[in-house]
């Protein structure tokens, strides 16, 4: 196939070749006649050089050449004998002898080319003039040469058409209207020839001839173009002559190829204002064109320029006209519903053109918008029951149709007003639901939109579904892929834009979230109910802010009922996020923190709560947490929670902190022990009781812990990790020595600074050696500035340590 194409091709440059080259000869005898003013002997060349447009052996692309290098020859002629005839050498009938040329084809170039010459100078009529060239060339039937012998009538036209609308009697050199005709009239011949090349030849190359007719269709569009450049044509004549007659063609011809091209052509070529007026009589011609003609690519084009138009000050005639919408919406889904074997993905691509001129034009009309995925959704239902695969041509479509709203609204709370958005999004699998879904969030989370009431938050998850739930056309163990990890963080992110104006509403919204996000299955409340319980925590502060407020409009109890209601809320959240994802270290770091708002807020049961909350938390460390460094983080945890709360009672901060002392204590690791046990110590020093305004500074059981701490500390077989538990209890020893407990004595701090250094000596040299001996430099050397200065604190002189 390449072989005979290089073959072709160079038959086809020899031919051509050959021609260009006889061109030259005459064009050359032809100058020299011109110059010597041998009109007659010009003429002769020029015939004989127009002989070789009678060529059958060219291809269009190859015609093509040839007729270009003749025409700029015959350019020539025309300007030689323009002047001659200005100078008032004029040559007898000049346009009667190029009629004894012995072929036709030179013939009628030349004819044109005179006749030109005489429209110039006004030696006839431009009327019937351009009626008699016009009709003269239906002596050429042949189609490729026809094609191109009116293409150099209509470019030699181009400048002398009559443009008025009035008649002048005395020149009658015509009007808009005879221009109308003669361009209608070569326009109806040309079609009919480009049409005819079709049925010429082999039926085998039938492919070659629609490629050929393909590379010359802008030689039959130039006579819409040139209809077009009349400036004087108003949307009434468009409308009721010309447009009418260019569509009686276009649907007679029958030929999917031409009525493809025409319309397309007449939608480029014609104002936008012409289109809004007629859409009706071209849509209709849309629904009688050949089956064949891909007709997506048509209304596409017209839909295009009537968004492009509804965006500027001249589209308002668009908007004004309030049936224009439905108008085409129903005559495009017409078409559709005819044209049973028109591809789907040619169906969405329409209702995509539709939603971008719906929300171009009719910015204000969400109905419409509406209207185009309702449409697309009952087209897409009669085609087929299944879904729609993302990476699919219709898939793609309706993942373009779908993501227009989301890109044009910087609102994506007016989506919720698009009904059948989720009937169209279900026309998706799975994966492109989820393309979609993000799109939303990815657009809310952009545009800072905020969900401002529960109807809102609602309709909002339930468009996010996919996201959210569980579905059954989602892949197997979708759930451990990073997407579902990307996408479920995506939604968390989300959950921070549901923010409504008034208290009792963002508790509405909290409620609904709790309702779709437990629905969701146990592999998502660790991303999904964690900013749940963040926003109910935020909500129980902001009640807690107005409660004066509050208790001036209504009873005490009303407002605490309500708080209770959103810590209910969160314990039950915290539950489930416990009871199903094992995950440990996330609720029991969410029971303190819940434990610390509730000690916040002044409440009668704020003290049974809490206490609740961190019972939760110890009830965790126990059952849940096994690895030792996880036990000793959550132990400081709940001591640090412990520490900072003030609602408890003597009895209930006592069990608390003993509990926590407990736990310190049987820890598996003695340096975990030893460390958790010093942290415990805090709880006896800094902790408040309720109705106490000190702290409780029970100085006998800090020292009890402390000394509790060296002892664990001895037990351990590694020097290296024996002299760093003492060099950290010594830090514990200075800091409570400093904040005034009078029960660490000095005598304490010399034996522990001595049995450090004592220490310190046994150990082989090592970067962990390194390390202790330079904490402990550190301690000394901040205990040294305190004996300096001779600063006391509590019952200490540390001017009396031995340093």
């Amino acid at each position: 196939m390449v072989r005979e194409e290089i073959s072709d091709d160079t038959m086809q440059n020899k031919i051509l070749d050959d021609s260009v080259r006889r061109v030259k000869i005459e064009s050359n005898e032809m100058k020299k006649c011109l110059d010597k003013c041998e009109i007659i002997d010009a003429l002769k060349h020029a015939s004989v050089m127009l002989e070789e447009l009678k060529t059958s052996a060219l291809t269009p692309q190859y015609y093509y050449k040839l007729y270009i290098d003749i025409t700029k020859e015959l350019q020539l002629l025309d300007l030689t004998l323009t002047e001659e005839l200005q100078k008032k050498n004029k040559i007898n009938d000049l346009y009667e002898v190029v009629q004894y040329a012995n072929s036709i084809i030179p013939r009628l170039y030349l004819l044109i080319t005179v006749g030109i010459i005489y429209i110039k100078l006004g030696e006839a009529s431009a009327k019937e003039m351009l009626k008699d060239m016009v009709e003269m060339c239906r002596g050429v039937q042949h189609p490729l040469r026809g094609l191109f012998l009116r293409s150099y009538l209509l470019q030699c036209t181009k400048n002398l058409l009559p443009n008025s609308t009035v008649t002048n009697e005395k020149e009658d050199n015509g009007t808009l209207q005879d221009s109308v005709e003669f361009i209608l009239s070569n326009f109806a011949e040309m079609n009919k020839l480009w049409v005819r090349m079709q049925h010429q030849g082999q039926s085998r190359d039938r492919e070659q001839r629609e490629k050929e007719r393909r590379e010359i269709q802008v030689l039959v569009g130039t006579n819409l173009v040139r209809l077009a450049q009349l400036e004087t044509i108003d949307v009434d004549m468009y409308k009721k002559y010309i447009l009418p007659k260019i569509l009686e063609q276009v649907v007679c011809c029958r030929d999917a190829i031409a009525q493809e091209y025409l319309m397309e052509c007449l939608i480029d070529v014609f104002p936008d204002e012409f289109h809004v007026r007629c859409l009706n009589i071209f849509l209709k011609t849309c629904a009688d064109i050949h089956q064949m003609v891909n007709i997506r690519n048509v209304l596409v084009t017209l839909i295009e320029r009537l968004s492009s138009l509804g965006v500027t000050e001249e589209g308002k005639i668009i908007q004004e006209d309030a049936n224009l919408f439905d108008v085409l919406s129903d005559e495009i889904a017409s078409i559709v519903q005819s044209r049973v074997d028109m591809p789907t993905e040619s169906v969405v691509a329409l209702q995509v053109s539709m939603m971008d001129f719906a929300l171009k034009c009719y910015q204000k009309r969400c109905d419409y918008a509406d209207k185009v995925l309702q449409v697309t959704c009952s087209l897409l239902q009669c085609k087929s029951q299944q879904k729609f695969a993302y990476n699919s041509p219709v898939g793609k479509e309706l993942i373009k149709l779908l993501r227009l709203p989301v890109d044009f609204y910087s609102n994506a709370m007016r989506l919720l007003l698009l009904k059948n958005y989720p009937l169209v999004l279900s026309l998706l699998d799975h994966r492109g639901r989820i393309k979609c879904s993000c799109q939303i969030v990815y657009s809310m989370l952009e545009q800072r939109t905020f969900v401002k009431t529960a109807e809102q938050a609602e309709m909002l998850l339930n468009l996010l579904q996919t996201l959210i739930k569980d579905e059954p056309d989602q892949p197997k163990n979708y759930e451990i892929t990073e997407e579902f990890v990307e996408e479920q963080i995506l939604i968390s992110r989300l959950i921070h834009l549901f923010s409504a104006d008034s208290l009792d509403v963002q508790y509405d919204i909290l409620m609904s979230c709790k309702s779709y996000f437990t629905a969701g299955g146990a592999h998502r409340y660790r991303y999904t109910l964690v900013p749940v319980v963040f926003s109910a925590f935020d909500l129980v502060r902001k009640y807690s802010d107005v409660r004066d407020q509050w208790n001036n409009i209504m009873q005490d109890n009303e407002w605490e009922n309500k708080v209770e209601k959103l810590i209910k809320l969160i314990h039950q959240l915290l539950s489930l996020l416990m009871s199903q994802t094992r995950a440990a270290h996330l609720p029991i770091r969410l029971y303190l923190q819940g434990a610390l708002l509730i000690n916040s807020v002044p409440m009668e049961k704020s003290s049974l709560q809490a206490y609740e909350f961190i019972a939760q938390a110890f009830a965790i460390y126990e059952e849940e947490i096994s690895v030792s460094k996880e036990k000793l983080a959550a132990i400081i945890l709940i001591a640090g929670t412990l520490q900072r709360m003030t609602c408890f009672g003597e009895d209930d901060h006592e069990r608390l902190r003993d509990q926590c002392r407990l736990a310190a204590s049987k820890l598996i690791s003695k340096s975990s022990q030893c460390r958790a046990v010093a942290t415990c110590a805090h709880l006896f020093w800094s902790s408040r009781i309720a109705d106490r305004d000190q702290p409780m500074h029970d100085g006998e059981q800090v020292v009890n812990c402390l000394k509790k701490c060296l002892q664990i500390a001895s037990q351990c077989m590694d020097p290296c990790a024996q002299v760093q538990l003492f060099t950290e209890i010594l830090d514990h020893y200075v800091y409570f020595a400093e904040d005034g407990c009078k029960e660490i004595v000095t005598h304490q701090l010399n034996e522990l600074i001595a049995k450090i250094r004592e220490t310190l000596l046994q150990l082989e040299p090592s970067s962990d050696s390194e390390q202790i001996q330079k904490h402990f430099n550190n301690s000394i050397e901040h205990l040294r500035e305190k004996a300096v200065a001779a600063e006391v604190s509590g019952s200490i002189a540390f001017a009396e340590l031995v340093l």
